[in-house]
């Protein structure tokens, strides 16, 4: 019996829902895992932006966009078996298995972060994307099996208000690393994290599989054709899907170069790459709840095309406000960053820009979800995530490309803005065809 079903507690309230023994727990683990997801990214990227001075900028503008690139891998490779195997079981149970993976993962990354090794790391990003690959098709498609219809909106923007905080605190928590003694902080604190994931993660209500067992896609590549093509014969979902991998390789783009244009052109310390990872977080947040107010449980896209404006049009004026490339010389507080007028314009443009993602990507998450039959919710989330895992495999090899070839971060601002202008022509045109 679907958990949807308990008609006792149907509050469009978002404290009473985060309240709710049907979403709370899956809300909490999920923040967890994302939280120390990006802790150890956050912790790496860190490691390899400051400790490159300046003939070693080059080097750390690739490295970057690297990590972000192995950790999203896996999703390219594993979602579509992923997706099968989440179809055929019952989702809290596999979530619970995934958890407890999770918990020698983040042991070795511990000892990683303690011997100051990037390299362990770079790897250990890898075997952690595969855990996030195997949980990304269970956190989506059970929500509608926990949910009632109206609360799926409500739902969505909380799980993506969630995950961007939980990236904010995962870079606070990363930062520690340049502290004294930060190093083991931050090891003792991923563990303790995995450990409290996996114990929320039993609290998650039991769902009925939706489908009947099958024969298991372990060929990865055959598996993941397979899926596409099945998306690709679902109009509305499929549209949605892009324009969530959209969502996606832009917002890639951004957090994989923040700490490099904070260092390299803003010249700025560690800490205004956490206030630009916080404006970016809260904005996030702020538009996801924001479109679920303005839509007020409806699911419909009618938000979408004007979420790609405020995003290309936002990341146009960042470009324009860019300053030329800091000199060498001592790299700016947070006090004296804060002093420059210039510089208030840029963070009223981040927030813009997140603030409009939100706005352009819960009402697709949600779309996606009610679209979608149940019996092969997960397997159409496992083609999403195919997508999205695309589009920022994608972003970061065009981001190492372009920057080869002398592009500034700026000057890929300007492409991402410029091209999302294109998308909110799309996206309107295709309103209509997303309306359920």
């Amino acid at each position: 019996m679907s958990a949807a079903s308990d008609t006792g507690s149907k509050s469009q309230d978002a404290l009473g829902l985060l309240g709710s023994r049907r979403f709370g727990p899956l809300f909490a683990t999920q923040f967890l895992s994302a939280f120390n997801d990006n802790a150890v990214r956050n912790a790496l990227v860190l490691m390899i932006a400051y400790r490159a001075d300046a003939a070693g900028q080059f080097s750390a503008q690739i490295m970057i966009p690297l990590a972000a690139g192995l950790f999203m891998l896996p999703f390219f490779l594993c979602s579509a078996t992923a997706g099968q195997i989440a179809d055929a079981s019952d989702k809290a149970w596999l979530i619970r298995l995934i958890k407890l993976f999770e918990i020698p993962v983040m042991l070795a990354a511990a000892g990683g972060v303690l011997a100051g090794n990037a390299t362990v790391l770079l790897a250990l990003l890898f075997a952690m994307g595969i855990a996030a690959a195997f949980f990304g098709p269970l956190k989506y498609a059970i929500l509608p099996d926990l949910l009632a219809p109206e609360e799926l909106l409500l739902g969505n923007a909380l799980v993506e208000a969630g995950t961007f905080i939980a990236i904010l605190l995962g870079t606070i928590a990363g930062m520690l690393i340049a502290t004294r003694h930060g190093s083991a902080a931050v090891a003792a604190l991923i563990v303790v994290i995995a450990l409290a994931a996996w114990v929320t993660s039993w609290k998650i209500p039991h769902t009925a599989p939706a489908a009947r067992p099958g024969e298991r896609w372990w060929n990865l590549f055959a598996a993941t054709a397979r899926v596409i093509r099945q998306a690709a014969r679902e109009p509305g979902p499929f549209r949605a899907m892009l324009g969530i991998s959209w969502f996606w390789l832009a917002g890639a783009t951004y957090l994989s170069q923040f700490p490099a244009y904070v260092r390299f052109i803003l010249g700025g310390q560690e800490a205004v790459v956490t206030l630009f990872l916080t404006l970016f977080s809260v904005g996030i947040a702020f538009g996801s709840l924001l479109c679920s107010r303005l839509l007020a449980g409806r699911v419909s896209a009618s938000c979408v095309p004007w979420g790609a404006l405020g995003i290309g049009l936002f990341s146009i004026d960042l470009w324009l406000a860019s300053p030329p490339p800091a000199g060498a010389g001592e790299l700016a507080s947070i006090a004296a960053f804060l002093g420059d007028p210039l510089h208030w314009r840029i963070l009223a443009d981040l927030f813009g820009i997140a603030a409009s993602g939100g706005v352009f990507v819960v009402p697709l998450y949600a779309l996606l979800q009610a679209m979608t039959e149940r019996e092969h919710r997960a397997r159409a989330i496992a083609a999403n995530n195919i997508f999205n895992a695309a589009a920022m495999v994608i972003s970061a090899a065009v981001t190492m490309a372009l920057i080869a070839v002398g592009v500034s971060i700026p000057g890929l601002f300007l492409l991402i803005g410029t091209a999302t202008l294109a998308v909110a022509l799309w996206s309107r045109r295709m309103r209509t065809r997303l309306a359920m």
